[in-house]
Order: structure tokens, then sequence, then C-alpha cells
């Protein structure tokens, strides 16, 4: 008797690209390109990045909020093609670093379209930042206030906010909330610290403030934290109108959208996030009397997030005490997430269709550390054997950006797909470019 394949359901594919399809058996294709051929044309680890899924998500953004200025986050994933990218779709750029900056520039992104945040910037971030002509510094510290001043110069001129801690836990993990008084982002509201850097600021006349900046955490699936930001944020913003006659033109609310990694996992509704912020904003304006300030986010794992895809080569399989290991050739180095966050995928064989019959397993790494696991406790065929490739979706935020030298294995390449194309974006580190470094002898 014969088995007939069901191709993917949209439920199957459901944390993938949309336009993630199986059209036979096992092969999986994402913007027209057979995963398997990625694999094999440019080898394993691989990260594949649907362009269509990126520029798709960016017009996402966009027309949620009309009216706000949508910035990138660069921390999630940046090479020269992503900055092109959301530039084409009219976002701006959030960065964290000089080289961050530079590597925007240089490609092409304007400068006045960018913001350096950050709480510990160096002299070198600060000086790119003026050398470049970026649109608006955060100022994290009262230190930077001083620092930023002199090197802008009596006759120079640069806008700045200031990233204000708003007091509110959230997030998907302890590690990244950064809304809270008890982490190293930010000028508390309550102990007065952000009241007093304003002040500062307001002393400074080569530094324009323009507005207040907050930043709550990551993975976030909830409206409601937001709308306690805007209320608090606009409470200060009422504060310092009634004692500096400062009327604030823009209220930076970070990002932190969270994104499902597996079928079944909660996600921000951003629809009744700009639906529901907006109404608080206008609400909490009007009710202190302040004109309604421009709106910017930050979203950077909502947009690349969702559009990656990382592929490896299974090495080995081991039945040791009751457990299935698979292990493949990549790991922690170019994943650390699992390691840090706990955070779970839903790894998928590719490339052929594999026994309808199912094991559980876990997907570890190749790295020289216990806790180097991809995907603890998950299903695959029962047939999973070295040579096989394993895909995981969800794979294009905080993967390559995160990257280590670990076990000196090099960090793996970007592809680009689209139209049934695949084109190389980062190269891979090769064993070259490490000795290259190396100079001690």
């Amino acid at each position: 008797m014969t088995t007939v394949h069901e191709p993917a359901t949209a439920a199957d594919l459901l944390v993938w690209p949309a336009s993630a399809a199986e059209p036979v058996r096992g092969d999986l294709t994402v913007g027209g390109v057979p995963l398997a051929e990625v694999a094999g044309r440019f080898g394993t680890p691989v990260y594949v990045l649907d362009e269509a899924e990126v520029r798709d998500r960016c017009r996402t953004y966009r027309d949620a909020f009309p009216d706000a200025e949508v910035l990138y986050a660069a921390k999630a994933f940046l090479c020269r093609a992503m900055a092109h990218w959301t530039a084409e779709e009219g976002l701006g750029l959030d960065v964290c670093s000089a080289g961050e900056l530079e590597l925007a520039v240089t490609t092409g992104f304007p400068p006045e379209r960018i913001v350096l945040h950050g709480n510990a910037k160096s002299p070198h971030d600060l000086d790119a930042a003026l050398r470049l002509g970026v649109g608006r510094v955060v100022i994290d510290s009262p230190a930077e206030i001083a620092r930023l001043a002199a090197a802008v110069g009596p006759d120079g001129h640069q806008r700045v906010m200031v990233r204000v801690v708003p007091g509110i836990s959230a997030g998907g993990h302890e590690k990244i909330r950064t809304g809270t008084d008890d982490q190293k982002f930010g000028l508390s509201i309550a102990d007065g610290h952000a009241q007093y850097a304003i002040a500062r600021i307001l002393d400074q006349p080569q530094l324009e403030l323009t507005g207040l900046h907050c930043h709550l955490g990551s993975q976030i699936t909830s409206v409601k934290p937001y709308l306690v930001a805007v209320r608090r944020m606009v409470g200060l913003m009422a504060r310092l109108y009634e004692q500096h006659g400062l009327v604030l033109p823009e209220l930076d609310l970070g990002g932190g959208h969270g994104i499902a990694y597996r079928p079944g996992e909660a996600a921000l509704d951003l629809t009744a996030l700009a639906r529901k912020v907006r109404a608080e904003l206008a609400d909490s304006c009007a009710t202190a009397g302040l004109p309604l300030p421009r709106l910017i986010i930050e979203p950077g794992r909502a947009i690349a997030g969702p559009a990656g895809i990382a592929l490896y080569r299974v090495l080995s399989v081991k039945h040791t005490g009751g457990h299935v290991f698979v292990a493949v050739d990549g790991g922690m180095s170019d994943n650390p997430r699992p390691a840090l966050y706990g955070v779970r995928y839903a790894p998928r064989l590719i490339g052929r269709p594999g026994s309808a019959e199912r094991a559980r397993v876990t997907v570890v790494g190749r790295h020289c550390e216990a806790g180097d696991v991809l995907a603890a406790d998950v299903e695959l065929p029962a047939d999973t054997r070295p040579g096989d490739l394993l895909a995981v979706p969800v794979a294009g935020a905080y993967h390559l950006s995160m990257a280590s030298g670990y076990n000196l294995v090099g960090r793996p390449p970007v592809v680009a797909v689209r139209d049934g194309l695949a084109r190389l974006l980062v190269r891979r580190e090769s064993l070259e470019d490490i000795r290259g470094r190396d100079v001690g002898l």
C-alpha cells in the first residue's frame, strides 16, 4: 500500500517565511529556492534570508504606524544588504556601535535617519556619530552628557534623546528585561536621575533635546506594558513642561516585539499595538495638555527573525541513557540563544521525506560544552541519520549577530533567496581569516 504524502499545511509552516512551500515531499523551498540546493551550493552551517519576507515585514510596520518613525534595530542582524533593504522600504536605523553605524553609512544609508544608542558608548562611537552626521544620539548616563558636549564643541550641534527607565517589567526572560530599575540601561524616573540628566542637557546649548526614549525588553507579547510606558513617559513630559516650559516633539517606545519561534507560541499583535498605543498617547497627551509627540518604534527581531533559516548537516545520531542526541555541524557558536535564554526551536528534516514514524530527540551542536543544545526534546523522523539536513526556522535575528569564535570553527555565511535565485550576502569565515588575526609569533 502506498502512503500518499500531503503537502505541508499552513499550520506546519506557520513560523516559516510566507514563501515557504513543499512542492515535493521532503523538499522545502523558500523564496522559490530548494533549501537542500542552498546547502549543497554554499555548505553548512548556513543562514538563509528571505528578502521578500524582510521587505514585507518592513512594509507591515510602515502600514501599521503610518505617522510614526520606524527604526530597524540593527543589533538583531545587520549586513550591507539588510541596510539597503530597510532603507529602500522607508525605515530608519537604530545602531549601538561605531561598527554598525559605519557599515550602514558606507552602504549608503542616510545618516540623518540613524539613531545611536547604548549604555556605554566609547569615544570612538561618539566620534563616529559626529563625524558621519548621525541623526540622534540617545543619552544613557550623566557622563555621556559632558563627553558628547565636549566632542561637539561650543559651535557644534547634535540632536539627542534621553533613555528613561519607566519601571516596567516586561520580556520573555530576565536577561532581556530592560525597563526596570535593576539593570544597566537608562536613567530612572523613580529616583530622579532622568530629570537631573535632562536639566543638565538643557544647560548645554550645543545639545538639542528632541525627546524621550525607553525600551522595555525583548520578546514582549502583550500590548499592556507599552500602554503603561506611554502613560509614564507622557507623565514625565508633563512634569518637564511644568518645570522648564519644555515641549518635546518625539517619544521613542523602543521595540521588543515578541515573535513565535514554534507553532502555537504567542506573538505580539502588531495591529492591536498600533491602535491601542495611538489611542493611549492621544488620551494621555490630552489629559496633560500637551501636543502629540511623533512616535518612534524600533523593531528588530520582528523584522529579521522570521525571515531567516539556519541549515545544518547531521554528523551523528547517538543513543545514550534513554536519550537520542542528533549532533549537527554548528551549535552555540552560531546560535547561543538556547544556552543564554533557554529558547526552543522547531527543526525540520529537509532534502528527503524521512519516515512517518517520529522519534523524540535533542539536537545538539559540535562544541565542547554540555550546554551546546540547539533544540531540546523535539520530534524528528525516526530514521534521521548522519548526512541529513536539518532546517531551523526563525533564525534571522540574534544568530549571526551574536555568533562567536568558539573552537575556531568560523562563522557561517548568509545567503539571500528571492524569486528562485540565491546569492551570497556574507561569506563564510575561513581558517585564513582566523589565522590572519593571530599575529603573536
